[in-house]
C-alpha cells in the first residue's frame, strides 16, 4: 500500500528461559525500537492458568496473539517499529503475529533444554514454573524455511546474541550508540 509509513517489526521468540526478554530489550536500548514484552498482554485468566501450572491451550492463546499483532500494527500506523519478547511457539501463532503489521520477523533464541531448566531453577518469574518448560519445548515449532527471521544459539552471551540479531536483520543502530553515547 502507499503511504504505509516504514516500519520494522521484530518478534523475538522461544521458550521461557530462553532470554527472549533480556535480549528483545537490548535490542530496543540499541536499535530504538520500542518494547513490548507479551507476558504483560495475558488475561488475568491466563495468569492463573498458569501460576497453578497448567499449560495455555491455543483457545486461551489466540485473543492473546490477536492483542500482540494489534499492538504491533498500532505502532506501524504511528510510523514506529517495535521488538517483541513473546514465545512464539507455534507456526499458526506466528502466522496469526504476521497478520499484523507487514514484514513481521523473527529472532529464535534455541538451544539445549538442559540449559534453559538450569536458567529457570536460578530465576524467579511472576507465574511461568519451571514445570511448565516440558510442555513449551513439546509445543515449539521451530521456524520453517519460508519464515522470514534467525535462529541464534541462546548459549552465547547476551551481547553476542543482540549483535548477531542486529547485523543478521540489518537494523541500525541508533545514533547515540554509533557516537558512544548509549
Amino acid at each position: 500500500m502507499t503511504g504505509e509509513p516504514s516500519t520494522r517489526h521484530i518478534v523475538v521468540m522461544g521458550v521461557s528461559g530462553s532470554g527472549k526478554t533480556t535480549v528483545a530489550k537490548r535490542v530496543s536500548e540499541v536499535t530504538g525500537l520500542a518494547f513490548a514484552e507479551a507476558d504483560e498482554f495475558h488475561s488475568e485468566a491466563n495468569v492463573a492458568k498458569m501460576r497453578a501450572g497448567v499449560p495455555l491451550d491455543d483457545d486461551a492463546r489466540w485473543p492473546w496473539l490477536r492483542a500482540l499483532a494489534g499492538w504491533m500494527t498500532a505502532r506501524h500506523r504511528e510510523g514506529v517499529s517495535t521488538v517483541l519478547a513473546c514465545s512464539a511457539l507455534k507456526r499458526s501463532y506466528r502466522d496469526l503475529l504476521r497478520q499484523g503489521p507487514p514484514g513481521v520477523e523473527f529472532v529464535h533464541l534455541d538451544g539445549p533444554t538442559e540449559v534453559i531448566r538450569e536458567r529457570m531453577s536460578s530465576r524467579s518469574h511472576p507465574y511461568m514454573p519451571a514445570s511448565l518448560l516440558d510442555s513449551q519445548t513439546a509445543t515449539l515449532e521451530p521456524l520453517w524455511p519460508d519464515e522470514r527471521g534467525v535462529v541464534l544459539d541462546l548459549q552465547l552471551s547476551t551481547d553476542a546474541l543482540v549483535a548477531a540479531a542486529v547485523e543478521r536483520l540489518g537494523l541500525p543502530p541508533r545514533r547515540s550508540v554509533l557516537a558512544g553515547e548509549g
